[in-house]
């Protein structure tokens, strides 16, 4: 027995010293795959890399829109305190009480007559173009070159005169603004504006202000004038105003010029904006001004 103990025992010797072997190398696997697992998570593959990344710049732009959007609800928020609401339509019963003492300020063979849309309710009762103090009509008039000053509303009158530039509207009746007109009774306005035209023949037309245009528009071509359509400053040769062709009297109408609206309710446009469309139109009166004063000179010499 002794010596089987001792037989078994000796057996034993290699399957524990194997056994120590499998162990020791399970430790230095194990060591290996924890090498191998630290390697990985300190430098992810690129996939996980582009994943993570896309990840935080949406989150990121997701951020930024979220402030952008509160941003801009904020401000749109305040401009819409600050803005004033349109009245909408007011049937000419609302102002009949008011008597309108404006007069068109015209002459025969102008260098170019204003159009405007209305006149105001301080307007009407001064009898005063453009008179409001936040129109800017005397202002954008200086600027551009049209008046070699800054004319105050009760020259309206005088205009024709001085500077050979003319004042009128496309509807007579007074509102608080020009909101409370109907379209309607702007496109009946064209006819009489037409009229006027052909009997004044004026060089030019000014239609100072966009709803304006888009009436005249309207009843010459029997349809809205699209956006890609309209411009502003000098118009097509085609859209002369006041045309006279009635027998032996002929007269190929006003060239038309469209500049923008001058009301102070206005907000679509910056000042200087403004002062450039009007310079156009500015620097067309200062040239023709000029050429009849020579021509004048040399028909008196």
């Amino acid at each position: 027995m002794e010596h089987l103990t001792s037989t078994q025992q000796d057996s034993e010797k290699p399957s524990n010293h194997s056994h120590q072997q499998e162990k020791a190398s399970s430790r230095f696997e194990g060591a290996l795959d924890q090498y191998l697992y630290n390697t990985t998570a300190s430098t992810p593959s690129r996939k996980h890399t582009t994943c993570a990344s896309v990840q935080a710049n949406d989150k990121t732009t997701s951020t930024s829109n979220t402030k952008r959007k509160s941003t801009d609800n904020g401000s749109t928020s305040t401009v819409k305190k600050l803005k004033r609401t349109p009245a909408g339509y007011a049937p000419p019963s609302k102002y009949a009480h008011l008597v309108n003492n404006l007069t068109d300020s015209l002459a025969p063979d102008l260098l170019c007559i204003f159009v405007g849309l209305n006149p105001g309710i301080r307007t009407a009762t001064t009898g005063h173009a453009y008179n409001h103090p936040s129109n800017l009509f005397w202002k954008l008039l200086h600027k551009s070159g049209c008046t070699s000053r800054l004319c105050r509303a009760e020259e309206d009158g005088d205009m024709p005169q001085l500077y050979q530039l003319g004042l009128t509207n496309i509807v007579s009746r007074p509102t608080k603004d020009g909101s409370e007109l109907s379209k309607t009774e702007m496109d009946q306005g064209v006819a009489v504006l037409e009229a006027k035209i052909a009997l004044q023949r004026p060089e030019a037309v000014a239609i100072v202000g966009k709803s304006i245009w888009e009436s005249i528009w309207r009843v010459k071509h029997g349809m809205s004038i699209k956006k890609e359509q309209f411009k502003y400053g000098w118009q097509d040769d085609g859209e002369r105003m006041g045309v006279v062709a009635e027998g032996n009297v002929q007269w190929p109408g006003a060239r038309l010029f469209v500049a923008t609206t001058t009301s102070g309710l206005a907000a679509g446009m910056r000042p200087h904006e403004k002062e450039e469309i009007w310079k156009g139109l500015g620097d067309w009166v200062v040239k023709r001004r000029m050429e009849r004063t020579h021509k004048g000179e040399e028909t008196t010499g």
